[in-house]
């Protein structure tokens, strides 16, 4: 038991680098089942490079596109913005840079593993009459004409067969240059703005902390008033009678706490929930005030969802 709670508490502390890395590791796996099992390349010199290119860049922008729709947060920013006028402005903006990051994890991971492997840029590479005047310069008379054919070793020249060589080494050197440019470029950014983060490291841990508590409490007593309040409906519809009175939240209450958090160092709130229930006033609109931010290393507090069997 004190080994399972032991996991339990490396998963909670490092969820995010956890779900990276099996993002990563799935990431790859398909690309090298894709690769083995189901790439074969034409070697046409008409289909080559196109052939290569879908399948070198369009699983990467699908997984992108994936990385949006499984983020919590795109549809915090998208749900109910057509009725509020479609207006997100600035902080907007900044939330789909953030999205955008965090959604190019995988197809950067695809597209890096791909250029390891040379399949992808070998089929495409070939197959491209520049390239492969370039290459062919000084060789056999037939090189150009050949190339195309030497991915699937049928080439006559002996050049061309030998470029493969030199197209998977340019392909494996794209990919580690890819690599430390991403890694690099992390660095940079998560270094920067965890210099221009308002709070320090020890608050930073009991918001996350704080976070994880509220959308537990929450997702218990919403479970619990939707219970009560079905069950009422239920009975009344059997019995014929009169429901009993149910405070619930407003469309506007709802809309307020579901807005994109912003943090003011004037008044230190945790969550959109924690602003609404301490508004001086009850008419008082939290969603936007003179000196509200969108921190980018706060952007943990509009992740989390409730979820239930029914996904939101």
């Amino acid at each position: 038991m004190d080994k399972f709670r032991a996991v339990l508490d490396l998963h909670l502390k490092h969820s995010s680098a956890l779900g990276y890395g099996l993002v990563t590791l799935l990431t790859a796996g398909g690309e090298r089942l894709f690769s083995v099992a189901v790439f074969q390349c034409p070697c046409s010199a008409a289909w080559n490079l196109p052939y290569g290119l879908v399948f070198l860049l369009v699983p990467a922008l699908a997984l992108f596109l994936l990385g949006y729709v499984l983020s919590a947060r795109t549809w915090r920013l998208l749900t109910g913005c057509c009725a509020r006028g479609g207006r997100a402005g600035p902080r907007g903006a900044l939330v789909c840079v953030q999205l955008s990051a965090a959604a190019a994890v995988a197809p950067l991971t695809w597209v890096a593993v791909a250029l390891l492997g040379g399949a992808f840029y070998e089929c495409a590479a070939s197959g491209s009459a520049p390239l492969a005047r370039l290459l062919c310069r000084g060789r056999d008379a037939t090189c150009e004409s050949q190339l195309p054919l030497a991915p699937c070793h049928q080439a006559r020249a002996p050049d061309a067969q030998d470029l493969l060589k030199e197209l998977k080494a340019q392909s494996q050197v794209l990919g580690w240059i890819l690599i430390a440019v991403v890694i690099i470029l992390h660095l940079i950014f998560t270094s920067v703005i965890r210099c221009l983060s308002p709070v320090s490291f020890l608050q930073l841990k009991f918001w996350k902390i704080y976070m994880e508590q509220e959308q537990q409490v929450l997702k218990n007593q919403a479970t619990e008033h939707a219970t009560e309040l079905a069950k009422e409906n239920v009975k009344c519809f059997f019995e014929c009678s009169h429901p009993k009175q149910y405070s619930t939240p407003s469309i506007r209450d709802w809309q307020q706490i579901s807005s994109l958090y912003t943090f003011n160092p004037k008044e230190q709130y945790y969550s959109m929930l924690h602003k609404y229930v301490n508004r001086k006033e009850k008419s008082q609109s939290i969603r936007s005030k003179e000196g509200d931010a969108v921190i980018p290393i706060l952007g943990f507090v509009d992740t989390p969802g409730m979820h239930t069997t029914a996904e939101l």
